[in-house]
């Protein structure tokens, strides 16, 4: 029985894999030559890769059609301290016979004898490469025998490798390493790879180096040159790293050529982007949105033929069995997309609900904006700590870790202003170079808090490196946002880590700010931050004398909690105020009014 995708494989080319299963190898050998050729012809002539799956008394146990993750077999636990008893070879159609991350997992999680890799092209039989595993330390690792020709492979002496593998692990108490090391490549600036790398890190990726090409047009094919490839190619064996990143967007076409020379996983930039929002994404919104923003970058870089492939649509060439797996995939994609955009549609008419009845009460409303990591997070735990509304202080703090990307779901939470104001503080998501559109795109409904805001505070590390390009940044997802001219203040957080030069370089910079110098780690210039915030909020306070008779000291008490108390006499009939108070506090006390001065 041949297994995997057999769809539109003819039943003659079915027959002859079949054949397969009727060798019978040699103890010791890796592979026969008769094995191999069928293997290569079928693959030539469908285009897929044929995977054979051989036990250690050289029966073939398995034949399929896909990748080395098409043979069903059991995941073998290590601390049985032997191999699985089966090797597999597989075709790569691409002509290259390096091992690719999937062979490698593979080869890992089943705990293989071997995995054998078949270069294939048109013409020939490019070469063959072998994976072991090995033991290193207490690691279970592997290591690769590059370009064996057909001969050789198939008589390598495999076995022996085996028993020294199965030896090592009697010996040792061994664990799987899971762990992701990556090269990051880079044609923008260093700069920006070094801000790839705390990406990487957000992920838990370790980093083992970096590879730069300054290029002015990117190629079509790889991205990089075809002889920067090559490098990475070797630099990613040398560093034994099993993932590659770009900080820039890849087509599906150069992701696709990338995998296949290098051997290794590659993605780019938004991949690792939507990565960290997935994980750290916390409520229904918020998982959403990041899954509509993956939905999009994934239908974008779905290969194949378009429009022309769908059998969807009637017409000259488009009879046949069904859809396409291609089309079936588009399809679904654009169904979830329809279905997220409904349910997040109805988060935001509840959120309008919500900012309506803050708009209607009058409460002045101020929101945190600024690049991602700068003390966003920080700051607002520390505002609705030192300035809580009503019950804030039981409210939970928001995550705030030196982290890119720690908050990704927008808090209101209210705060008490020095002039007895309610005021409602909003922590966005933070901002990034190179942020994805189609991410802005699904937060939006997220960022409209600051579309609504009355005064944006827009905190920044004075003491990056990059604080300029970062202002500059986030001013361009608020001018996308059509929110850049609202009243802002610029707070340079961390000016206690800054140098004069480095502060001075930023107002300099950005003379048309109204710029404060702040620490919400060290609650330095706070006070004097708040009283800012009250300059430049918009003002509907009103002041008001009331007579409070002795009966109701519920409201003397309200007024002394929510006002700002200017005079307070106590007279025969009661307590006479004058006072300066807000919309709501206004209304609230209205019956107890004498005059409004």
């Amino acid at each position: 029985m041949i297994r995997g995708n057999t769809d539109g494989v003819r039943d003659s080319i079915l027959n002859e894999l079949e054949t397969i299963y009727d060798f019978r190898l040699e103890k010791g050998r890796f592979v026969s030559e008769e094995i191999v050729g069928i293997m290569a012809m079928v693959t030539v002539r469908i285009n897929r890769e044929i995977t054979v799956a051989i036990d250690r008394r050289g029966k073939v146990i398995d034949v399929a059609i896909g990748d080395s993750n098409s043979a069903e077999l059991p995941i073998v636990d290590i601390s049985n301290r032997k191999l699985s008893g089966v090797r597999i070879i597989h075709t790569h159609p691409n002509g290259y016979p390096n091992l690719s991350m999937i062979d490698i997992s593979a080869l890992l999680k089943l705990k293989l004898d071997g995995i054998g890799a078949i270069g294939v092209t048109e013409e020939k039989i490019t070469g063959i490469n072998i994976g072991f595993c090995k033991v290193e330390g207490n690691l279970l690792e592997h290591e690769e025998i590059e370009n064996l020709s057909v001969e050789e492979a198939c008589e390598y002496d495999y076995f022996s490798k085996v028993l020294e593998v199965e030896e090592a692990l009697r010996q040792v108490e061994v664990v799987e390493d899971d762990s992701e090391v990556a090269i990051l490549v880079g044609v923008d600036t260093e700069e920006s790879l070094e801000e790839l790398a705390e990406l990487a890190k957000a992920c838990d990726v370790k980093v083992a180096g970096n590879l730069y090409q300054k290029r002015n047009k990117p190629d079509n094919v790889f991205f990089i040159g075809s002889g920067k490839v090559r490098d990475l190619a070797i630099m990613r064996q040398l560093k034994r790293a099993n993932l590659i990143i770009f900080d820039e967007e890849l087509t599906g076409v150069q992701l696709k050529n990338l995998e296949a020379v290098t051997g290794c996983k590659v993605i780019d930039r938004t991949i690792l982007i939507l990565e960290i929002f997935a994980r750290r994404a916390r409520t229904r919104e918020a998982k959403i949105q990041v899954e509509l923003a993956q939905l999009k970058y994934r239908s974008g870089r779905l290969l194949g033929l378009g429009s022309i492939m769908s059998r969807t649509g009637g017409g000259i060439g488009t009879k046949g069995p069904g859809e396409k797996k291609l089309e079936i995939d588009r399809r679904r994609i654009r169904d979830e997309i329809h279905e997220l955009k409904q349910e997040l549609e109805k988060i935001k008419k509840n959120r309008a609900l919500q900012r309506e009845k803050r708009e209607s009460s009058g409460i002045p409303k101020v929101a945190l904006v600024g690049y991602t990591n700068v003390g966003k997070s920080t700051l607002r735990n520390l505002l609705v700590e030192l300035y809580p509304g009503d019950n804030t202080s039981k409210k939970e703090a928001v995550f705030a870790e030196n982290m890119l990307f720690a908050t990704l779901d927008a808090t209101t939470r209210s705060i008490t202003l020095p002039d007895k104001r309610i005021a409602a503080l909003t922590d966005t998501v933070g901002f990034v170079r190179k942020l994805p559109h189609d991410l802005v795109e699904a937060f939006k409904s997220t960022l409209e808090e600051v579309v609504f805001a009355d005064l944006l505070v827009h905190v920044v590390d004075v003491s990056s490196e990059t604080v300029i390009e970062q202002i500059k940044a986030v001013e361009n997802v608020l001018e996308e946002l059509s929110a850049k001219d609202k009243p802002t203040i610029l707070a340079l957080n961390k000016c206690d880590k800054a140098s004069e030069e480095e502060i001075t370089l930023v107002k300099e910079t950005f003379k048309d700010y109204f710029i404060m110098e702040i620490s919400a780690k060290n609650e330095v210039n706070i006070e004097s931050l708040m009283e800012n915030i009250v300059e430049m909020l918009p003002r509907t306070l009103k002041r008001v004398e009331y007579m409070i008779p002795y009966s109701e000291s519920s409201v003397s008490a309200y007024l002394h909690r929510n006002s700002i108390i200017e005079s307070e006499e106590y007279e025969g009939e009661g307590t006479r105020i004058v006072a300066t108070v807000s919309d709501e506090v206004f209304n609230r006390c209205e019956k107890f009014m004498i005059n409004i001065l």
